[in-house]
């Protein structure tokens, strides 16, 4: 009376096993060309970060903070980026920004589209909705279970299950800020002959931009996020260091990695936020 009939339960678990060993088998030409595909852009991008020499990399990041910001945001953040420098992490550090930065441009290629076709189609939201729900309530170690399958291990299942993860802000922020268009203006454009196309890239995407950015700003962060837990499955970059600071116990290292992430994140974080409100 009070446990579960031992019969009356049914392993679903074994269809989704089943229909991943299908793809395995039958898809493995295409996971392959994502794969090099993929590799290929992360190992250039990584190469340019770490071709650019330090310095110019720090006068860079200190010019944006100057023209968006303030003279004294900029001196912080270049004495954040001198600190990291001094860990001895720059290397790393060039390394977490090329798999976030290539998770953020593949989510904003991905998800600006789909937010605005859930935005201009009712039926197509309310479908994708509980996708993008499951999506962020999901533990983030699970994103990594399809990387692992269909990528082996290394960099590019650690990018795939950051854009994953990263992806439901923008398309979400994307629907918001279209939809946030007043409906004055629209009926406005529609009145003057503008065709569907023509509202959507001359009124709806400009007056949606600062939530767009807000959009990009929140996939940034997320992907930032990932940065430890995509270390399991071979990436490296200051989550690695994290994770294997963990695993020996050192608190030193542990603190330098992670105060270096917290570093990226509050430069990135900051300079977006007022690019996006500049423009």
């Amino acid at each position: 009376m009070f446990e579960y009939p031992e019969n009356l339960t049914y392993p679903f678990g074994n269809y989704i096993s089943d229909i991943v060993d299908w793809l395995t088998v039958h898809w493995s030409g295409f996971f392959d060309g994502i794969s090099s595909g993929l590799l290929w852009m992360l190992l250039h991008l990584n190469d340019f970060l770490t071709w650019v020499p330090w310095w110019y990399f720090i006068l860079t990041v200190f010019l944006l903070a100057w023209q968006y910001k303030s003279v004294s945001s900029g001196i912080l953040y270049t004495l954040f980026l001198l600190l990291i420098c001094t860990f001895g992490l720059w290397d790393m550090t060039m390394f977490t920004l090329t798999m976030v930065m290539a998770s953020v441009l593949i989510s904003v290629i991905i998800g600006i589209p789909l937010g605005i076709v859930m935005a201009l189609n009712k039926r197509f939201e309310i479908l994708i909705k509980p996708v993008l729900d499951a999506m962020q309530t999901m533990p983030t170690f699970v994103y990594l279970i399809p990387g692992i399958f269909f990528f082996g291990l290394g960099l590019v299942p650690g990018v795939i299950s950051t854009i994953i993860y990263a992806l439901p802000p923008i398309i979400r922020l994307t629907n918001l800020g279209i939809r946030g268009v007043p409906k004055e203006m629209v009926e406005a454009g529609l009145s003057f002959g503008s065709t569907k196309w023509q509202l959507l890239k001359k009124l709806q995407l400009p007056q949606a931009l600062p939530t767009i950015m807000l959009g990009v700003n929140q996939t940034t962060m997320m992907a930032l996020a990932m940065v430890v837990v995509a270390s399991m499955v071979g990436v490296e970059g200051l989550g690695l260091e994290v994770l294997t600071a963990l695993n020996q116990i050192d608190v030193a290292k542990g603190f330098e990695a992670g105060i270096s992430i917290v570093f990226i994140a509050i430069i990135i974080d900051r300079l977006t936020l007022a690019i996006s409100e500049r423009h």
